[in-house]
């Protein structure tokens, strides 16, 4: 019977050394030290035994039990300790700072887009915008481009589905956003300054300087005695504010349909300096927008008489404003999904 305590409390203890947690030293007593174990049924069990047996297999039975419930408060004590420690290790200091959580912002166009608009509006200009989804006749004949005209060619036209009894379509897309100028005309009495913002779109396939959607922002001013002075300071201001104060601006002739005369603004190569490379085809100009005074048909088609008004327009592709200002070599840039490239603004 000796023996076989002995033999029980070196199991017990082999078994207990390799236990790692709570749940299985509390499996462990049950089953060495628990009313149904081995050494509880040798306790009870004391009473069969013959006297002279009975006190050394009972005083050996209850030392191995106390060295078993020692031995069992040790481990437990040995496995919290450790438990605590860990939870220490991997616990969160509320003293110490967050890790910060990403914030978005707004997107380069979109912020582009707005300064443009502060610009303007500093200047007394108004916001105005109009639908995506034009008639032929504000997109096109309102702006002095009937339907043969060869500007029409320079536009590849996105035309909606629909159809009038004659058979044609009247309805497209619009491809500039000189557009809203028509409608303006038409609905507003002079003094009007106004810019309008907003998405354009050409059918044409996309490439490093062409999508087949994009911004702009057009504007005009239509007042009693504006004349092209007035034109070239509000420009001149604008691209002044928008690309630096020591920034040169260049005015030269070009053609538009709906302005005579019409100019295109140039600045100063924001990469040589004016001093010739190959994004400016080493002229050290880089064109920004075109503009020009407002034909008096354009103005005579809205119900302005063009005797006693004239006024002014100009347009511009927003996309061409940051690629110039940042070097930015490829517009589609903007609409891909590379945060790499859209954190950087």
């Amino acid at each position: 019977m000796s023996d076989e305590i002995e033999e029980l409390k070196l199991k017990a203890l082999r078994e207990l050394e390799g236990i790692d947690n709570i749940k299985q030293l509390e499996s462990w007593r049950v089953h060495y030290l628990g009313k149904k174990s081995e050494l509880t049924r040798i306790l009870r069990g004391l009473g069969n035994l013959p006297p002279e047996q009975r006190k050394v297999i009972g005083a050996r039975a209850n030392e191995v039990k106390a060295n078993l419930e020692d031995s069992l408060r040790q481990k437990e004590q040995a496995l919290r300790e450790a438990k605590l420690a860990s939870a220490k290790r991997e616990a969160v200091d509320v003293t110490l700072p967050g890790h910060p959580l990403p914030i978005g912002h707004l997107h380069p166009i979109t912020q582009t887009l707005r300064e443009i608009g502060d610009i303007f509006v500093s200047m007394g200009f108004q916001v105005v915008e109009g639908p995506e989804v034009e008639w032929d006749y504000y997109n096109f004949e309102a702006l002095n481009i009937p339907k043969e005209h060869p500007a029409r060619d320079t536009m590849s036209t996105s035309w909606v589905d629909f159809e009038t009894e004659s058979g044609e379509r009247p309805m497209l897309l619009r491809t500039h956003t000189t557009s809203v100028s028509a409608r303006v005309i038409e609905t507003r009495q002079p003094p009007i300054r106004v810019i309008e913002p907003g998405k354009v779109y050409r059918y044409e396939a996309s490439d490093a300087t062409h999508v087949p959607m994009f911004h702009q922002v057009d504007g005009q001013v239509v007042d009693r005695g504006i004349t092209m002075a007035d034109l070239k300071g509000t420009l001149y201001e604008f691209a002044r504010r928008f690309f630096g104060e020591d920034r040169k601006v260049r005015f030269r002739c070009d053609y538009f349909p709906f302005v005579e005369p019409g100019v295109e603004v140039a600045i100063e190569c924001l990469v040589c300096g004016g001093k010739g490379c190959r994004l400016c085809g080493n002229s050290g100009w880089i064109e920004i927008l075109g503009a020009g005074m407002t034909q008096p048909q354009v103005l005579q088609r809205g119900g302005i008489d063009p005797e006693v008004y004239t006024g002014f327009a100009f347009g511009m592709g927003v996309e061409r404003l940051p690629m110039l200002r940042y070097g930015i070599d490829d517009i589609r840039l903007f609409y891909g999904s590379d945060l790499r490239f859209l954190r950087q603004f």
